[in-house]
């Protein structure tokens, strides 16, 4: 199976709908909220969440970025060198315990490095969404990809 892709594979305007998909479960939610020792309650208690905007928990949005980067490994950085930076993240729904998320990436500009010849800069934009096709978060990054063969 191939994993990521050269630089030349590359295509401004082309939009990889990637195929993996991750249905957050409660249990993923509250592993990343020990991890990252985020405990606030909108992400852990139920019994608080009752009383807050959408009366259930949120998923921590740290934790769908994250999960949002992984999905698209595979297809988009799986041989790169250095994701070189996010930007732009916008979390722009709300994420629910149960909910499947998926992703797309757009390719929206690529150029060769200057100072390393055998490696070329690809600019994207990923946007992931629930199960309703809502979407729920975009960001944008630059990430240094090798040329094939160089």
């Amino acid at each position: 199976m191939a994993f990521g892709r050269y630089y030349e594979e590359f295509t401004i305007g082309e939009v990889i709908k990637h195929d993996r998909t991750k249905t957050i479960t409660e249990s993923d939610n509250n592993l990343f909220c020990l991890l990252t020792m985020n405990h606030h309650p909108l992400h852990l208690d139920v019994e608080y969440c009752k009383n807050e905007r959408y009366g259930q928990i949120l998923v921590v949005g740290t934790l769908v970025f994250s999960l949002v980067v992984g999905i698209t490994v595979s297809e988009v950085s799986g041989k790169a060198v250095a994701n070189l930076d996010y930007e732009k993240v916008s979390h722009d729904g709300p994420v629910f315990i149960g909910d499947t998320i998926r992703a797309e990436t757009e390719v929206l500009d690529k150029r060769e490095s200057k100072s390393k010849p055998n490696l070329g800069i690809v600019y994207v934009e990923t946007r992931a969404f629930n199960q309703r096709e809502e979407q729920v978060l975009s960001f944008r990054r630059h990430i240094l990809i090798p040329k094939r063969g160089v």
